[in-house]
């Protein structure tokens, strides 16, 4: 049997526990993939004395990392501490030195992703990241190694566990949204800080990385829009139910040709969509190839050893490639120079709730502005308010660009006989 390979790790927090307990139950499993044992030799921690989920040997625990980077019997880095200031550097430390990188940070990779990989492909290293985007959904492996051959035109989906949990609560139970965010936060899957899951901005990140690797593009993380899930409204969610839609916090990177968009915003999905069906803290991707078709990736999103397993499998892809020694040629440079989407290029339907003054000619002069852009009306309800004299309107719109939606809604809060402009939503059908 081959020399055993040593592995460094930092952070040993939920994913770190779950990849130390998959390294030693699985070890049988491991040796017979890549005919060598695999050995944990030294793990960073904040804290030596804490109490932890797993039992380790109080001497492989050290709270220097030069200790584990620098150390020369260490052949890869399994990062799972997060952050992006303090790790970047010690990322870039490991490379350099010679040694692969297994990663579970996609704020890092969302931000460095690209130098990172340069860096690594210099050095003749690996740098695998599949834990970053939806948990232990092989996601990134099947874009990279199982739809290789395609062309990848829209991929979609649900990569942000917490939003879909808040929303699953709200949708089915009718609860408020402080009352779930609340509820997550008890569970363990919202944050005391959840900022950036609630703002979309999780979801943004794991959406750049999933563009850059399916369309072969340097996209960053400023070229997603981002619309987050603070501002839905029980009414929002009632009338989505009303006229046969499931709201869902969706991200989307659709190609046109050689131009793209990428988003996070929340959407309504027609109750058929399969990834309406998708509850409580799970996640979905919906990858569209030309010749592929459709196919869809589902499971949990996040969690210790469902994202561990997915740390675990690149660390054996790692040890693979050294069997081989074919390491650092996973790193493929981006094949298209980076062409975003105008928003006159960007076609979507839309769901719009306003409040007007109820008065002859009213819907008449709303229509009007509609009109004016070759928009037209797939669906509308009109109901009387409580507040005398003023109805609520909701409508769901035909294709239309980002550009004439947005003349639109600015018309409308521009018009005297409209009071307000309660909320606007991006529509998603079943086809492409």
């Amino acid at each position: 049997m081959a020399k055993p390979i040593s592995v460094g790790l930092l952070g040993l927090g939920t994913v770190g526990s779950g990849v130390v307990k998959i390294i030693e139950n699985h070890q049988d499993q491991l040796i017979h993939q890549v005919g060598c044992p695999v050995v944990v030799k030294k793990i960073l921690v904040r804290d030596l004395y804490k109490e932890r989920d797993v039992k380790v040997d109080p001497a492989l625990l050290t709270t220097n990392a030069e200790e584990v980077i620098n150390d020369p019997e260490i052949d890869v880095v399994i990062e799972v501490m997060g952050g992006v200031d303090q790790t970047k550097p010690y990322l870039l430390q490991a490379l350099k030195r010679g040694k692969h990188v297994v990663t579970a940070n996609k704020d890092l990779m969302a931000l460095y992703g690209s130098e990172l990989l340069a860096v690594a492909t210099e050095n003749g290293c690996d740098l695998f990241y599949e834990a970053s985007v939806a948990g232990g959904i092989p996601i990134l492996r099947s874009l990279v190694d199982g739809l290789a051959s395609d062309r990848i035109t829209k991929m979609m989906g649900i990569v942000n566990g917490t939003t879909n949990f808040i929303l699953t609560k709200m949708c089915k139970y009718g609860s408020p949204y402080e009352e779930v965010l609340a509820e997550a936060q008890a569970l363990g899957y919202a944050e005391a800080d959840p900022t950036a899951d609630v703002e979309g901005l999780d979801a943004a990140r794991k959406m750049a990385i999933l563009a850059r690797l399916g369309f072969s593009m340097n996209i960053d993380l400023e070229d997603v829009q981002v619309k987050g899930i603070t501002g839905i409204t029980e009414e929002d969610l009632d009338y989505s139910k009303r006229l046969g839609y499931t709201m869902k916090l969706i991200g989307i990177a659709h190609r046109d040709g050689n131009k793209v968009e990428v988003s996070v915003q929340p959407t309504l999905l027609p109750d058929s969509h399969p990834l309406a069906s998708v509850s409580d803290e799970y996640n979905a991707v919906y990858v569209y190839g030309e010749a592929v078709g459709e196919t869809m990736f589902y499971g949990p999103g996040a969690g210790s050893l469902p994202t561990a397993t997915a740390v675990v499998s690149d660390l054996v892809a790692v040890m693979k490639n050294m069997r081989l020694g074919v390491n650092g040629r996973s790193a493929v440079a981006p094949q298209y120079e980076k062409q975003l989407k105008a928003p006159s290029e960007i076609f979507s339907k839309y769901f719009l709730r306003i409040h007007v003054k109820d008065e002859v000619g009213a819907f008449a002069k709303i229509t009007a502005i509609f009109s004016e852009r070759g928009v037209s009306f797939e669906k509308i309800l009109q109901l009387p308010l409580k507040e005398k004299g003023f109805a609520e309107i909701v409508i769901v719109t035909h294709k239309a660009s980002q550009q004439a939606y947005e003349e639109i809604l600015q018309q409308l809060r521009d018009l005297e006989i409209v009071e307000d402009v309660k909320s606007s939503y991006r529509v998603e059908g079943n086809g492409k």
